[in-house]
């Protein structure tokens, strides 16, 4: 089958110069089958592998659709804004009656460095287009973003909690939205953003075109896309094996004490030159930086207790080769989209098996190859169990090393299902309880009170039942109804024998 190309997709003139400036020749799958639908006007729900050029595949038909539409509909009087209703004087310091744009296209994005990667994108592609776009996102101050939106936008990048913020605060107008686009759906619908979504949702207008687009779709958060999709199309590249096919993988046994020494023995390897390693937690990720740094490697950390201009300045040192090591979190595994990433290394196995596939796609970008490394513990061994089941591929064992656990490698320890400890074994009802050995409060020796079944005491007194209401049952034999044992002060007694 003949490779298309951009123009054969229909792309107008303007897109294909920044194209060709960037040297893109051939659309990618996710491109093929998705541009031509999307510059139709479908709705559309795009599965394809992490890297594969998601982000070109819905921002040149936004680009194409709001370049070619009229703008005099979006623009709104600011003649009179943030005066009060006030008129404005005449004088040397009048301002013009100006005209605001407001923003046709919304891209929310689960994360801050993805939001700011597909900003970048849409001023890539859209170079030669009189179009404006701008980013706004948490952990930073907003007034420069309350400034450009003031100065109208055509295409707004948001983070759902910024955004939902600017709104309440009457910074940012919705109702103009004609395309919605939702990158990485699965994490924005699935993992804690759905209440956001659905507000934002609601300020939408209704007839709009809606993108959704992912690397995984689990089928709950499929149906749950049903409902904000209006007769999509499904365009899915992936196969059925959804890590990248490029990604050479790798899982070494060994006891999690050992885990830091075993990544320090694979450092000495050269071709590991720009490694990302991730963990489950922030502290975790924060204090493997801080040990790698004294050991000589180094190392930045990016994860979200960071504050924002930290987690760019970390980005910025491990993309311009001044860090050779890139500590982070799953969180900052849908976010990072560097070229040249040789190696990436599982120092803790997800406890989530699609967050495996957006881990090791770090690696093997835009076709290139690249190798996965992860370590497993005897506790993680259901982890491990669970990515190769989502992969349908076995993962290569690596033996004879320094580090190596027979433990771990033997499946021993597992942790159950749940993630959790078994609950102890409930003793039999039928069996007697252990004595009291506790001293009396007075300091006596008290007699022994055993008490079997249905006999007597051991000082032959008939053992005595307070019922709940204070009662004594009749011959002051408990009942064989539910017993409730009641702690009371041990008291010294003489024997009546």
């Amino acid at each position: 089958m003949t490779q298309r190309s951009f123009t054969d997709l229909g792309v107008a003139e303007p897109l294909l110069r920044a194209l060709r400036t960037e040297n893109y020749v051939n659309p990618t799958p996710i491109q093929d089958q998705a541009i031509p639908q999307l510059l139709a006007g479908k709705d559309l729900l795009g599965i394809a592998q992490t890297g594969t050029g998601k982000t070109a595949a819905f921002a040149l038909p936004i680009l194409q659709h709001l370049s070619a539409g009229q703008r005099s509909e979006n623009r709104i009087p600011s003649e009179n804004r943030n005066n009060g209703g006030r008129e404005e004087r005449g004088g040397r310091n009048r301002r013009r009656s100006t005209s605001r744009v407001l923003p046709r296209a919304l891209i929310l994005a689960p994360t801050r460095e993805l939001a700011i990667q597909i900003e970048e994108s849409f001023r890539t592609y859209g170079r030669h287009v009189p179009l404006r776009h701008t980013v706004i996102l948490g952990g930073v101050s907003q007034h420069s973003q309350v400034r450009a939106l003031s100065n109208g936008v055509d295409i707004l990048v948001a983070t759902p909690g910024r955004l939902l913020d600017l709104k309440e605060q009457g910074h940012v107008r919705l109702n103009q939205i004609s395309h919605l686009i939702l990158d990485e759906a699965d994490l924005m619908l699935d993992m804690g953003f759905l209440r956001d979504v659905r507000k934002i949702m609601a300020a939408l207008p209704e007839k709009r075109q809606t993108m959704l687009f992912s690397a995984t779709m689990p089928s709950d958060v499929a149906r749950l896309a049903g409902e904000i999709l209006n007769d999509p199309v499904r365009v899915e590249v992936s196969p059925r094996t959804i890590t990248v096919d490029q990604v050479e993988q790798r899982v070494f046994f060994t006891d999690t004490p050992n885990k830091r020494s075993l990544l320090s023995h694979l450092l000495q390897d050269a071709d590991m030159s720009r490694v990302i390693v991730f963990l489950r937690t922030k502290r975790g990720a924060s204090r493997l930086a801080e040990q790698l740094e004294r050991e000589g490697f180094s190392t930045e950390a990016i994860h979200g207790n960071k504050t924002q201009s930290a987690r760019q300045s970390a980005l910025t040192n491990f993309r311009n080769g001044r860090a050779r090591l890139l500590i982070a979190t799953d969180v900052a595994a849908r976010g990072i989209d560097i070229s040249g990433v040789t190696h990436v290394v599982n120092y803790e196995l997800p406890n989530i098996p699609e967050s495996y596939v957006h881990r090791v796609g770090r690696t093997a970008r835009a076709g290139a190859e690249g190798i996965a490394i992860s370590f497993c513990d005897a506790t993680e061994r259901t982890f491990l169990r669970n990515i190769e089941r989502i992969t349908k591929r076995p993962i290569t064992v690596v033996e004879n090393h320094p580090h190596q656990s027979t433990t771990a490698s033997r499946g021993q320890a597992r942790p159950s299902p749940s993630g959790r400890r078994s609950a102890p074994k409930r003793q039999d009802a039928s069996r007697p309880s252990r004595p009291s050995r506790r001293r009396p409060a007075s300091g006596g020796t008290a007699p022994k009170q055993q008490t079997s079944p249905d006999g007597p005491t051991s000082n032959g007194a008939k053992p005595k039942y307070q019922g709940s209401e204070g009662q004594t049952a009749p011959g002051g034999v408990a009942p064989s109804a539910p017993r409730t044992r009641r702690k009371r002060k041990p008291r010294n007694r003489v024997s009546a024998a």
